[in-house]
C-alpha cells in the first residue's frame, strides 16, 4: 500500500475540466456524475471540518491471468469486491490513528462518494494522471485501487510528481472504441468498461467487433502502458479469483448458468452487471 497526504481544499484546476467533461456528455448515462458538483471539488463541503486528504493505493495486479481462449474480465474484478475489502482496512486504519493520536473526525471513501480520487492521489504525490486518465506510478504502474481518508487533522503535506508519459501514445492507439480521443481526455460514454458495466440498455451496434472479447470492464489501455511492466502481483488473498474462473474458455462462458454466475461472483464487483448483463455482453461479442 502507498500513502500520500494533501491539504483539504478546493480543487481549482479540476473545476473547469469536470464542467467541460459533463457538458460534452462524456459521462453518458452515469447521471450520478452530475450530482454534488461542489462536493466533488471541495472536500470541506463533503466532510465538515476536514483539513487533510490521505490518499492510499492498494495493488490488485493478479499473479495468474485468465485462459487466453476466454471472454475477459477486468483484472480488478477477479476476486472479492474491492469496496468491502478496502473499506474494512480503512476502518482499521482510522481506529489505529484514533488509538495513537486521540479523537479524530473524518470519513473513509472507496470509490463510493463524490471524491475525485485520481486528482487527490496525484496532488498527494502518488503518481501522475496519464494520457489514458488513470493514475500512473513509476514504480508500480496503474493496477491499484485508490481510497481516501478525509480527516479534521492537520498533517504534513506531500507534493505532486512530474508527468512521465512523454511522447508515448500506446494507450490512445490501442483503444478500439476511440474513447481516448485526445491525450488526457477520455469520453467515458465510448469506453468498453462503460458499455459492459454502466450501460443498462442494448449496446449500440456501431461498436460491434470492437470489444476484443472484454465481457466485463476493459484493461487495454493499462495492458499496453510501458509503466505496467513494473506491476507486481498483489498479496491480498481476497482478490484471488474462484479457482474455476481462470480456466473457463469461451464455450464455458456462453453456457454459464445463473447458479454458477452467483457462485463465481457471490461477493464480486461483477454482480453490478447482473447475470443478464453478462449474457448481453457475451452475445454482443459473439455476434460480431
Amino acid at each position: 500500500m502507498s500513502c500520500g497526504i494533501s491539504k483539504a481544499e478546493f480543487l481549482e484546476d479540476e473545476a473547469p475540466r469536470l464542467e467541460a467533461w459533463l457538458k460534452q456528455n462524456a459521462h453518458g448515462e452515469m447521471k450520478y456524475m452530475e450530482n454534488h458538483f461542489d462536493k466533488r471539488l471541495d472536500p470541506t463541503k463533503l466532510v465538515e471540518g476536514s483539513k487533510s486528504v490521505i490518499s492510499l493505493l492498494y495493488n490488485y495486479y493478479p499473479e495468474i491471468h485468465q485462459n487466453e481462449n476466454s471472454y475477459k474480465l477486468s483484472k480488478y474484478a477477479y476476486g472479492r469486491d474491492y469496496h468491502h475489502v478496502i473499506k474494512g482496512k480503512l476502518k482499521e486504519m482510522m481506529h489505529t490513528l484514533q488509538e495513537e493520536i486521540g479523537e479524530i473526525g473524518g470519513r473513509a471513501f472507496v470509490d463510493s462518494a463524490p471524491v475525485l480520487e485520481k486528482a487527490w492521489a496525484a496532488k498527494s504525490g502518488l503518481g501522475w494522471v496519464g494520457k489514458h486518465s488513470n493514475l500512473l506510478s513509476k514504480s508500480t504502474g496503474s493496477f491499484y485501487f485508490i481510497a481516501e481518508l478525509i480527516l479534521d487533522l492537520e498533517l504534513e503535506y506531500d507534493y505532486p510528481v512530474t508527468d512521465h508519459c512523454g511522447t508515448c501514445t500506446k494507450c490512445i492507439d490501442a483503444c478500439p472504441t476511440d474513447a481516448i480521443y485526445e491525450p488526457y481526455k477520455v469520453d467515458g460514454s465510448k469506453c468498453i468498461s462503460y458499455f459492459t458495466i454502466e450501460l443498462k440498455d442494448e449496446i449500440p451496434t456501431g461498436y460491434q467487433g470492437k470489444f476484443d472479447d472484454w465481457m466485463f470492464g476493459c484493461d487495454i489501455c493499462q495492458d499496453v502502458c510501458p509503466w505496467n511492466r513494473f506491476s507486481k502481483p498483489h498479496n491480498e488473498p481476497l482478490f484471488n479469483p474462484h479457482p474455476d474462473l481462470l480456466s473457463y474458455n469461451k464455450k464455458d462462458w456462453e453456457e454459464i448458468t445463473k447458479d454458477v454466475f452467483n457462485e463465481f461472483f457471490k461477493k464480486s464487483a461483477v454482480k453490478r452487471t447482473k447475470f443478464s448483463g453478462l449474457q448481453r455482453n457475451i452475445n454482443f461479442i459473439k455476434n460480431k
